[in-house]
């Protein structure tokens, strides 16, 4: 049974095919084995993704852990896995529009048994290793960017490097901003840092409360619930180096902003491969 539907693997597939960097065979035939088909790998490492697990747990005869693992480092140094966000970023804007003017910043802490970079002390998990992913959303909730860092880091340092996230991806901004953030950001700090990038702030005061369905950050809940909830290996990070955790969310934020597209595009175009219902 697929990890993913068909018409969700079948564009990621193509536009992932479509960045592999070229190999050369540096080897004669018939004196090696065969390469394993990089379709293969990909199918094993989006299970991985998916359900979680060790790389053991999803090897088999036809692809052994070491060859995932090894497959995946290639890809990470040919960028593939964060040029593959960035295509389906601007997919999403050309087809539906990403809703700029409204930028919403949260972070959310998540088990890391294994530590290694990234890694600290869980405030919120009796001290044990934990990651924070400070993530940030578009108006409707779609993954721009995020910046990783330890459990026990402080909120406040963070904004800077996940707005700056915005130059990465390279989007066409437009002149009015507004962020959206919780009760945790509001300090002197934060509201210049917004006035140096041109931003309006929209911070919940300390002290108050407001439903979250009243304000615009509900959004980034639901991403952070659809990265934690339809994603294992982001609940639960087990990976130690920094560039392989930054694939994971990668690929992860990939995968929402194709099923975002489709579902927002399905009333709206027909295309071949258009599932017969509205996912």
């Amino acid at each position: 049974m697929p990890v993913l539907p068909g018409f969700i693997t079948a564009p990621l597939w193509e536009q992932f095919q479509a960045l592999l960097p070229e190999r050369t065979v540096t080897q004669p035939l018939c004196c090696h084995r065969p390469r394993i088909p990089d379709r293969v790998v990909f199918d094993r490492l989006l299970a991985r993704l998916v359900l979680g697990g060790t790389y053991q747990q999803h090897a088999d005869q036809t692809c052994s852990a070491t060859t995932m693992r090894a497959r995946r480092d290639e890809w990470i140094r040919a960028g593939v896995f964060e040029h593959l966000h960035r295509f389906a970023l601007e997919a999403y804007d050309q087809a539906v529009g990403l809703d700029l003017p409204d930028l919403v910043v949260d972070g959310c802490i998540v088990k890391a048994p294994c530590g290694g970079q990234n890694t600290g002390r869980s405030p919120v998990d009796r001290g044990k290793s934990g990651l924070k992913r400070s993530v940030l959303v578009d108006g409707s909730g779609i993954p721009i960017g995020w910046v990783l860092a330890g459990a026990n880091r402080n909120d406040s340092p963070l904004p800077r490097p996940t707005l700056e996230t915005l130059a990465v991806v390279g989007l066409r901004l437009p002149d009015a901003i507004t962020v959206h953030l919780d009760a945790g950001y509001d300090s002197r700090q934060i509201r210049e840092l917004l006035a140096e990038l041109g931003c309006i702030p929209n911070i919940t005061p300390r002290g108050t409360f407001l439903p979250i369905n009243h304000t615009h950050r509900w959004v980034i809940e639901r991403t952070n619930s659809w990265h934690n909830r339809g994603f294992a290996a982001l609940a639960k990070v087990t990976d130690r180096r920094e560039e392989v955790q930054n694939a994971w969310v990668a690929l992860a934020s990939a995968i929402i902003i194709i099923r975002r597209l489709i579902r927002r595009s399905w009333p709206l175009y027909r295309w071949e491969g258009r599932p017969a219902r509205r996912p």
